[in-house]
């Protein structure tokens, strides 16, 4: 049984389970990150931004691995996805620098007030 289950896990252009893996890992940081919002759980409220980011990666690392099946065996879809794919990558890019290099709490006046935009 986990012969059968690891087997073909890494084959991204024929199995499709690695992705959902990701998805799902994907959807449980993102509870994480709601959860670690509540009252009961002050002791994780500092890890909170790393839970969301980590839940980013996750989803956009489960649709970059599902697009490699696409790629071969559904190309319409795959057309479509790649629009989403470069749209993550500059959302996740632009969480890194600012949630975790940027190292400073994010407010409006200091993005308008550096001259960002």
């Amino acid at each position: 049984m986990s012969e059968k289950f690891t087997d073909d896990i890494f084959d991204l252009k024929n199995d499709r389970r690695l992705s959902a893996y990701l998805y799902r890992a994907g959807f449980g940081c993102w509870l994480l990150y709601i959860v670690s919002g509540a009252r009961f759980m002050q002791s994780f409220s500092l890890y909170r931004t790393d839970f969301g980011v980590f839940a980013f990666f996750l989803m956009v690392a489960g649709l970059s691995a599902s697009m490699v099946y696409d790629y071969y065996h559904q190309p319409v879809e795959f057309a479509q996805k790649k629009k989403w794919l470069a749209i993550s990558y500059l959302v996740l890019a632009g969480l890194i620098y600012f949630l975790i290099l940027h190292n400073e709490p994010v407010s409006v006046d200091t993005l308008f007030g550096q001259g960002l935009f």
